[in-house]
């Protein structure tokens, strides 16, 4: 009994501090179940990227929670099948002139092919995808490297999630300044955004835009980037609309 009420407690609080988000709000209703151990399971549908890595992020905050299992799924921005989803990534990473050293391998129907063999490849990018969540695994030789394949995957419409799981070889050590070329890159990488106007700040894991877009699209665009970068969490937004 004292085990169940601890969970509910955790529970109510969860909900609580992930509802107190602004952009998460209060109508943020999950499957939230956390174990006697303190497991949180939660499963839903959120409108963004934002939502989930901040719900994400608050969830991890509370005292008691030990792990997470993350079934948040986003919105596609249009419905894709498996094949289609796979088939569009396959396209960027093979595209991507900074892959063009890195074998890429499928799988798909239970079989793993190569996309591409490289000889003496300085590592490989695994790709799978089911219900619309992209999976990528093997090993690259930068944190550059994993994160623009994360923005590759995030950028393909028809993702719902994108589990990150390549590994760097060698490891090397995390940092703002990492972060900030990374969304960098991506904002150089999308045709949406003006890179030359927006500047980048990093302080620990949270990205700040300033500067000047266009347009309400560029400006979301260009906040959806930073947040689609691997280690990001949380994004403000301080660009300007100037048409």
């Amino acid at each position: 009994m004292r085990q169940n009420a601890k969970a509910l407690d955790l529970h109510a609080i969860a909900l609580t501090a992930m509802r107190s988000e602004a952009r998460i709000g209060p109508h943020f209703k999950p499957d939230l179940k956390i174990d006697a151990d303190g497991t949180a399971t939660i499963i839903a549908e959120v409108e963004n990227v934002a939502v989930k890595r901040l719900a994400l992020e608050r969830l991890a905050s509370i005292k008691g929670v030990s792990g997470i299992v993350d079934r948040l799924r986003v919105k596609p921005a249009m419905a894709m099948s498996d094949d289609g989803i796979l088939d569009h990534l396959r396209k960027a990473l093979y595209a991507e002139p900074a892959f063009s050293q890195l074998a890429i391998k499928e799988h798909k129907s239970g079989k793993m092919t190569f996309v591409r063999a490289v000889p003496g490849a300085r590592g490989e990018i695994e790709i799978e995808v089911k219900s619309g969540v992209i999976i990528l695994n093997g090993s690259v030789p930068g944190l550059a490297s994993k994160r623009l394949a994360g923005l590759l995957a995030w950028w393909v419409p028809g993702a719902r999630d994108v589990v990150n799981g390549l590994a760097v070889e060698p490891p090397e050590e995390d940092s703002p300044d990492e972060i900030e070329e990374a969304v960098r890159i991506a904002l150089d990488k999308d045709p949406f955004v003006d890179a030359s106007q927006v500047r980048v700040g990093v302080r620990n894991r949270t990205v700040r835009l300033t500067g000047a877009v266009h347009s309400p699209e560029a400006r979301d665009a260009a906040e959806w980037d930073a947040w689609y970068v691997f280690g990001v969490d949380n994004v403000i937004n301080a660009l300007e609309v100037v048409p």
